[in-house]
């Protein structure tokens, strides 16, 4: 059962005392491994990756059965700064398309056997400029949080976090460099696809943000609050609430791993039951990666977002999980050399 919190020092706390994955579990799981027709570490990282979720689910044999695809989507009052290639009015039409079933999210989510939903969030209400104050104060960051946590399905085994928000890669970017450090123009990249002005600007509204901010913030929360998004926040609900359930999570790009970084930056290990998807083609989702010690499981230069990356990257989970779970012992096939 999901538990709740009232305050952000709860969510903190929940952070902290997040459960581990079944270590019995990983044992029958690493054990079934090394059991199987094949040559001892033959499948490489699929064979990690089967054992990490087996861990996670509890059982030494999984199964993939309910994958869970949310794209939350929220506007940004640092987009009136012109940091983006498109209008914040296109959150709004992309909201309808994820809707309509039209985006390519819909496709990759339905080819996974996903379940989708489509959470936006104040769409009619900006977040505030992040260069001139919070981006959210308390009840907001909450609200958000609180979205994302509430969304997720308890009856799903595999969570995906998607997100739509013109502007969105900016609080993103402000927030890496906050949590890692650095310079502003090392994370800042051109998003939508913005030209060498756009990107100077945009360099300039983050390093802003940060000059406004950065020595204040605490942890990562704080950082939510000060530099973050609405959607940004609910995908950290988001992935917080499966860890509370074992639900384990695949993480898409550079803007998700942001939300990500929150909470990590809050309580270490808290995104040990998340494998990264991909490594998008925004110059400094590597670095995010890095920081985060996550090796992508895609690399195909994607920079779409709405949890696309991740979304295509169930599938070599699933794969992984059918060899283990699905393939014959050497006793049961009766091979020799097991």
């Amino acid at each position: 059962m999901l538990p709740a919190f009232s305050d952000l020092d709860q969510f903190r706390a929940l952070l902290k005392e997040a459960p581990a994955a079944d270590q019995t579990a990983l044992a029958a799981a690493a054990e079934r491994n090394g059991q199987l027709t094949k040559p001892p570490g033959a499948l490489a990282r699929l064979e990690d990756l089967a054992v990490w979720y087996g861990g996670w689910r509890g059982t030494g044999r999984p199964e993939v059965k309910a994958p869970q695809v949310i794209v939350f989507a929220g506007n940004h009052g640092v987009a009136a700064q012109g940091v983006s290639a498109f209008p914040p009015e296109v959150t709004v039409q992309m909201v309808a398309n994820f809707e309509h079933g039209g985006a390519a999210i819909n496709q990759l989510a339905r080819l996974a056997g996903a379940k989708m939903d489509v959470v936006p969030l104040d769409l009619d209400r900006p977040t505030a400029d992040f260069t001139r104050g919070p981006a959210m104060d308390e009840a907001e960051l909450m609200a958000a949080l609180t979205a994302g946590w509430t969304a997720v399905d308890p009856a799903c085994d595999l969570l995906v976090v998607g997100e739509m928000g013109i502007g969105n890669t900016t609080p993103a970017a402000a927030l890496a460099c906050a949590l890692f450090g650095g310079e502003a123009a090392d994370w800042t990249g051109r998003g939508t696809g913005v030209d060498d002005a756009g990107l100077q600007n945009k360099t300039r509204v983050v390093a802003e943000g940060l000059a406004l901010h950065g020595g204040a913030i605490s942890d990562g929360i704080d950082a939510l609050g000060r530099l973050g998004g609405r959607e940004i926040a609910a995908m950290a609900g988001a992935i917080a609430a499966a860890r509370q359930l074992r639900i384990p999570v695949i993480l898409d790009g550079f803007i998700c791993c942001a939300a990500a970084a929150c909470l990590e930056k809050t309580a270490a290990g808290a995104l040990d039951h998340t494998v990264a998807g991909h490594q998008s083609a925004e110059g400094a989702h590597a670095a995010l990666l890095a920081g985060l010690g996550k090796a992508p499981l895609l690399q195909l230069g994607l920079r779409l977002g709405e949890g696309s990356g991740a979304a295509l990257a169930i599938q070599i989970l699933k794969g992984a999980v059918a060899c283990h779970s699905g393939m014959a012992t050497f006793a049961e096939a009766g091979v020799a050399g097991g």
